[in-house]
């Protein structure tokens, strides 16, 4: 399994590169945002191991100019900062998942273990339910010849719900992928997004596209 590690702290790089080599893996090992940027578009991985602090281009800018060129090899964000809006911010740009520094190293390899059993899946350039299309490397929403304004989060969750388009979808299932797979807040949170997204894409245009389906969740139909 090929890694792309882009960390600007070269003696800590170093020892991720000697330890995923000791594992198995295959390491390749950029210092700055351009660098790691060019090495994510121009090779193959199988996970990059993206640091937000990075010089001349942060890692957020890298991740979100990877997602628009649509490549979609899974990605483990690490950073020194600490707070649920820094996850979010990543979440929302493309992140798989989410480790804060200091990290235990079994963890990490745990992570980076779970993305690659997931893998990357192949995602569609348009997503389409009807007459509402998303581009997920525009990042645009449009209904008939209608642009639509979504936040990030809005946008994630009904990127995720035209993903599964026609599945009941519970709200755990919403959390996991959307917010993320560790998230410990009120899981009726869900329910508030799903209401913003309705008044956006369906009220103005007298549709009906998210269904509830009680004691169970949502479905995009």
């Amino acid at each position: 399994m090929r890694v792309l590690v882009v960390e600007d702290e070269r003696p800590f790089a170093e020892t991720l590169r000697r330890g995923l080599i000791a594992e198995g893996f295959s390491v390749d090992v950029a210092h700055t945002g351009p660098e790691g940027l060019w090495a994510a578009t121009e090779g193959s991985y199988d996970v990059i191991v993206l640091d937000i602090m990075l010089p001349e281009m942060s890692g957020y800018e890298v991740l979100k100019r990877l997602r628009a060129t649509e490549r979609w090899t899974p990605v483990l964000m690490l950073t020194a900062k600490d707070g649920e809006y820094d996850e979010a911010d990543a979440f929302d740009l493309g992140a798989d998942d989410y480790l804060t520094k200091p990290f235990s190293y079994v963890v990490l390899l745990a992570r980076l273990r779970a993305l690659l059993r997931r893998g990357a899946p192949a995602r569609p350039a348009v997503l389409t339910a009807g007459d509402l299309r998303l581009d997920p490397a525009a990042r645009t929403v449009h209904r008939r010849q209608t642009g639509i304004d979504l936040t990030a989060r809005e946008f994630g969750l009904l990127e995720f719900l035209l993903r599964r388009r026609g599945e009941a979808l519970t709200k755990n299932e919403i959390l996991t992928h959307v917010w993320d797979a560790h998230y410990e807040g009120d899981e009726n949170v869900v329910e508030v997004y799903i209401g913003y997204l309705r008044r956006k894409i369906d009220a103005p245009f007298g549709t009906h596209t998210i269904e509830t389906l009680r004691g169970v969740g949502y479905r995009l139909s």
